[in-house]
């Protein structure tokens, strides 16, 4: 990978973090802690999330979660955060996941 790829994932993973610190959770890079290829690139033990950070203007959505469904243990719900220019955090995350998240019953609509 070239070392500006890199840089900017660094940056990304960064920001990331510390929009979740910003909102009251701890959070920190995951490489720079763990250093596995199958670590999280942002932790947070708060939250239930592995986290697979993406700064790009164009994203490979599927790929992107697979990456994060792969890596993920068990017991944490693989999620995507990207970010492009100007925009704002987005988290992408398997639908059957989200419904886990949920703690009331299925919407019924009449």
């Amino acid at each position: 990978m070239a070392k500006l790829s890199r840089d900017k994932g660094k940056r990304g993973e960064l920001e990331f973090a510390h929009f979740l610190t910003d909102r009251g959770y701890q959070a920190h890079r995951g490489q720079q802690y763990h250093g596995g290829p199958d670590s999280p690139d942002v932790i947070c033990e708060e939250l239930p999330f592995h986290i697979e950070v993406k700064r790009s203007e164009r994203l490979r959505i599927y790929e992107s979660l697979n990456q994060s469904i792969q890596d993920a243990p068990p017991d944490r719900i693989p999620i995507v955060a990207h970010r492009q220019n100007g925009k704002g955090w987005i988290c992408i995350i398997p639908a059957a996941d989200l419904l886990r998240l949920t703690h009331s019953g299925p919407i019924i609509t009449g």
